[in-house]
């Protein structure tokens, strides 16, 4: 009885949502204004958590969970860690600056792991870049145990220090910050400590197949995934976007971003697009960046090597990063600047991902990642390379439905009575 009732509220609150989507845009002309850009998509289940100025008060933080918080002007804030003595436990630090705050090449944040005497484990430092275009940066910290030395090695407690780099000034406002925890299983046997052998570093062929639209999410948490193929999105000046690509131990995964001619010349806005790759982790592993003067122009990641364990032991952060199999993420940001000598927008994107290599199994672990969604092996690549939900007539269905509802062009009243029918038939296949 339950279930029926809720599925009826469901086809309740479609129908709804399908008529006023349909009223409102009975008069709406053809020719619409570039909406503002979109704003970072928190995660629905991230904890608020506070920021505070010393370890007394560091609130925990437990792994295989996300937290919201905000980061001041001119202090560094604290946050708490319980830790083993084998897992390996990473921290990323996503700063979210307001879409209008000044920012310069070298504005950005630093994340570290400390002990309980105030040394460093590890520390990363992420940067605005040559864009000048405030979005969201993430950094990444970690605490990796090491029978070879006694810092950081044992089970205890730990801290995350986030600050700000670079220049502030009075009008500066603290900026929001999403703070994600990770944790890493030892290895069932010894793990292997050689640096990986070169791979080829060739760029592959590039990807002609015709685009396909697809619009990215707003946030690591709603990254959109996507496979080998040829994407298409608009994006307007300000905006960022987030793709996930399923990439299995012994794949490697390569990028192009191009973004379409605008028909009108104009002088050139440096770093008017940022692609950037991000691991499981969130941790950043490369970025490319294009000029733009109103032609065509594309830009291109340096090849990654395939994912293996022992890259951990390599010597670049690019390197360093492949060192498990997952959900890999792609970003593309559209400088603000673009607004001031093109336009609103939007503006064209096209995104060619290619994923080569034989997959394997990866190394035995002796327990499980923390989240195990991140982490778990690729599912199969369906249709045009979206990564089908697990199961039937869950909530991935649901989702599914909508959004053809709310791209569709279909007239009101046949949407509604298509949208019943489909939960009715779905309705009864629930019941049997």
């Amino acid at each position: 009885m339950g279930r029926r009732t809720a599925w009826w509220r469901a086809v309740c609150r479609v129908a709804v949502v399908v008529a006023v989507l349909c009223a409102a845009g009975a008069g709406v002309p053809s020719a619409v204004a570039a909406p503002a850009p979109i704003p970072y998509g928190f995660s629905p289940d991230a904890t608020t958590v506070p920021g505070v100025g010393s370890t007394a008060d560091a609130v925990r933080l437990d792994s295989g969970r996300t937290y919201r918080s905000s980061l001041p002007v001119s202090e560094d804030v604290y946050y708490r860690l319980e830790l083993d003595g084998t897992s390996h436990a990473y921290v990323s630090a996503t700063a979210v600056p307001p879409a209008d705050a000044a920012v310069s090449a070298s504005d950005g944040i630093r994340v570290s792991v400390q002990d309980a005497d105030s040394r460093s484990c590890s520390s990363e430092t992420e940067a605005f870049g040559g864009g000048s275009s405030a979005r969201p940066i993430t950094a990444v910290a970690m605490r990796e145990p090491s029978a070879e030395r006694t810092r950081c090695g044992g089970a205890g407690t730990y801290y995350v220090v986030v600050e700000r780099v670079g220049t502030t000034t009075v009008d500066d406002v603290a900026w929001d910050l999403e703070l994600a925890t990770f944790s890493e299983p030892p290895l069932e046997e010894a793990a292997p400590t050689g640096a990986p052998e070169t791979s080829d570093s060739a760029s592959p062929a590039p990807l002609t197949d015709d685009a396909v639209r697809r619009d990215g999410g707003a946030g690591f948490a709603s990254a959109v995934s996507v496979g080998q193929g040829v994407w298409r999105s608009d994006v307007t000046p300000g905006q960022t976007v987030f793709y996930q690509v399923p990439v299995g131990w012994g794949e490697r995964l390569y990028a192009t971003a191009e973004l379409a001619g605008s028909g009108e010349a104009s002088r050139l806005v440096v770093g008017a697009l940022e692609l950037s790759v991000h691991n499981p982790v969130r941790a950043p592993l490369d970025d490319a960046s294009l000029n733009y003067n109103g032609s065509q122009r594309s830009t291109s990641l340096d090849p990654l090597p395939p994912v293996a364990y022992e890259n951990r032991y390599g010597n670049t952060d690019r390197v360093e990063g492949m060192r498990f199999g997952g959900s890999y993420y792609l970003v593309v940001h559209l400088g603000a600047q673009m607004a001031e000598r093109f336009g609103e927008g939007p503006f064209a994107v096209t995104l060619r991902v290619r994923v080569d290599g034989s997959e394997g199994s990866g190394p035995a672990y002796d327990g499980r990642f923390q989240p195990q969604d991140v982490f778990a092996s690729p599912m199969g690549v369906g249709e045009r390379g979206v990564v089908p939900s697990s199961g039937g007539g869950g909530a991935g269905d649901d989702d599914a439905l909508m959004t053809v509802v709310a791209v569709s062009g279909i007239g009101g009243g046949t949407v509604i009575v298509a949208v019943l029918g489909v939960w009715t038939a779905a309705g009864r296949r629930r019941a049997s």
